[in-house]
């Protein structure tokens, strides 16, 4: 495997800790996988960048999605996960999802997590766009992740696991035959340990999400900034269908101004009976698809986004006054409570909603036991690319992915034996590798994604934003060395340049996919194209910091490096 060589401008580490695995990052994905690592006996640090409960996973309202119904299958969830791919979904990484995601709900169900039940006792299932069943556990209503948040975090901290919060990760580390050797990472704040620090492991599991700050209006938090596909570029991963970020349906329409985290209205919403409307009360998603207002996810941002270019609206409505107050109260009190926050009450309005930014269904190229192309690097949950969502995203399927692949990737670390071995991470460097962008860079990067790559996209909407990126990025390379000069070290640089970084290869895939598939909308190409593009576009980055991308033969990814090949001992 070639490294680029390439590293963030920062501090050499001050302090270190070393262990057989660490992960970055507290969401279900993140968790999932330390506890499995712990309980297989291996020495587990998770590294997270704010607190062990403050990750995306917290912020997902609908639920998990596992065929746990009587008269569902494994079977039926594939098929309509298929659908809603778009021909893109890698159909054995489905199968493996479904087929293990049941048990994997279960045994997250005897860690502590408490799903809401049934008056006969059962669980309470409900339906999402996509869905042909109802086939969605929920928990508080409309808290599921909270709810899988607080039980991973009770189960991690009983344990006593060694845990690194408020830390933002770096670099991977590498051995000199670039094998993994563990993470260099910024703790802010204090605490025990404070500044740039790294920890020596043998295997690093990233999880460390979404990159949804990318965009000025998201439902992401705001440390959605893309940390872990940026990482693994710089090591010489490879990353793939980063064009496919799937923009939700309905989020709460804030004014066109707003920026940053926007409130979510979860699909399952509409999978209780809420209609989707015009302001003259239409219902526009009927006739436009079998399931009208549950189609899958783009079908029905698509819909939303072409009603309001009819009728030249920043918004549509989504109607649910006849639910009732005790429904709305029962059923989804978080976002009646985020909708009346905002002066609006769902049970005697139409709620103001349009698409924003919400799920990369593309991230860094991984097999089926979360293996990169980087040895010894692993990644699961959004900032991984399994072939599980293809084009888009099934509602629901993010959360069994992040159980389901954090799973294995604990099977395949303590069956790798990669703890016997005691890294030695090459020097850090003495000069600086990568210039870092301005903190005022980040707001600049987000308008740019989001006029030229946003929901709608053309060959001059990518290509205006493509430039654009491509002028920050050599503005500061100039400064870097002309001058000598780059911004100073810190969490706001390094956050601005992991996001021009996931930026640039955003751009970069989405001119290369002329069509339209799943999330991925070309104006320009407004249909789909399965001879020529029904493939995987993979790019890595190359030392002299230039884009390679490249498109597969195939729907099939080609294999990644296993970390126990004998080649690489």
């Amino acid at each position: 495997m070639t490294t680029t060589g390439i590293r963030l401008h920062a501090p050499a580490p001050g302090w270190s800790l070393t262990a057989d695995v660490v992960v970055v990052g507290s969401g279900v994905a993140g968790l999932t996988a330390a506890l499995r690592c712990e309980a297989a006996g291996l020495s587990t640090v998770v590294v997270t960048k704010a607190r062990l409960d403050d990750g995306s996973t917290r912020w997902a309202q609908g639920g998990i999605a596992a065929a746990l119904g009587e008269g569902d299958t494994p079977e039926q969830h594939l098929d309509d996960t298929l659908v809603a791919g778009a021909g893109l979904c890698d159909e054995e990484a489905v199968r493996l999802l479904v087929t293990e995601g049941p048990d994997a709900v279960r045994r997250l169900i005897d860690t502590g997590a408490r799903f809401d039940e049934s008056s006969a006792g059962g669980l309470e299932l409900t339906r999402e766009g996509g869905h042909h069943r109802r086939r969605i556990a929920h928990a508080g209503g409309d808290a599921t992740g909270a709810e899988i948040s607080r039980a991973l975090v009770e189960a991690v901290r009983a344990r006593g696991m060694r845990t690194v919060e408020n830390a933002l990760v770096l670099d991977l580390l590498t051995d000199a035959e670039g094998r993994t050797a563990g993470v260099t990472l910024h703790v802010m704040g204090e605490g025990q340990h404070d500044g740039v620090g790294a920890v020596h492991a043998p295997a690093v599991v990233l999880a460390t999400g979404g990159m949804g700050q990318v965009f000025s209006a998201t439902t992401n938090p705001s440390v959605s900034t893309g940390d872990g596909v940026a990482l693994a570029l710089r090591a010489g991963a490879e990353v793939s269908d980063l064009e496919f970020v799937q923009f939700h349906p309905t989020v709460l329409f804030l004014g066109p101004d707003a920026e940053g985290q926007q409130p979510l209205v979860s699909e399952a919403v509409r999978g209780e009976g809420a209609h989707l409307v015009d302001a003259d009360g239409v219902r526009f998603m009927v006739g436009q698809h079998e399931l009208a207002e549950l189609a899958p996810r783009d079908i029905v941002a698509k819909g939303i986004m072409r009603r309001m270019q009819q009728r030249g609206a920043e918004h549509m409505y989504l109607d649910a006054r006849h639910f009732g107050a005790e429904m709305w109260e029962r059923r989804f009190p978080t976002i009646l409570a985020a909708c009346r926050a905002h002066g609006i009450d769902p049970v005697t309005e139409p709620v103001p909603v349009a698409p924003a930014a919400h799920y990369a269904s593309g991230g860094v190229r991984t097999d089926s036991r979360g293996r990169t192309t980087v040895s010894g690097l692993y990644a699961c949950g959004e900032v991984a690319c399994t072939g599980v969502h293809g084009a888009n995203r099934l509602a629901s399927n993010s959360l069994l992915e992040g159980l389901v692949y954090a799973e294995r990737i604990a099977a395949d670390i303590a069956g790798a034996a990669l703890h016997a071995r005691v890294p030695q991470p090459l020097p850090h460097p003495e000069i600086p590798e990568h210039p870092l962008q301005s903190p005022e860079a980040r707001l600049t990067i987000q308008r740019i994604m989001t006029d030229g790559a946003g929901v709608l996209r053309s060959a001059d909407s990518l290509t205006r934003a493509a430039d654009q990126l491509e002028r920050l990025h050599a503005d500061a390379r100039e400064a870097l060395a002309e001058h000598g000069k780059t911004a100073e070290p810190g969490t706001d640089t390094w956050e601005a340049t992991n996001l021009l970084c996931v930026a640039r290869v955003l751009v970069a895939a989405a001119r290369q996919r002329e069509e339209t598939r799943g999330c991925h909308w070309r104006e320009d190409h407004p249909e789909r194209d399965d001879a020529a593009w029904r493939r995987h576009i993979v790019v890595r980055l190359n030392p002299d910091r230039t884009l390679a991308v490249h498109t597969t033969d195939t729907t099939h990814f080609p294999t990644t490096c296993p970390p126990q090949a004998p080649q690489e001992q």
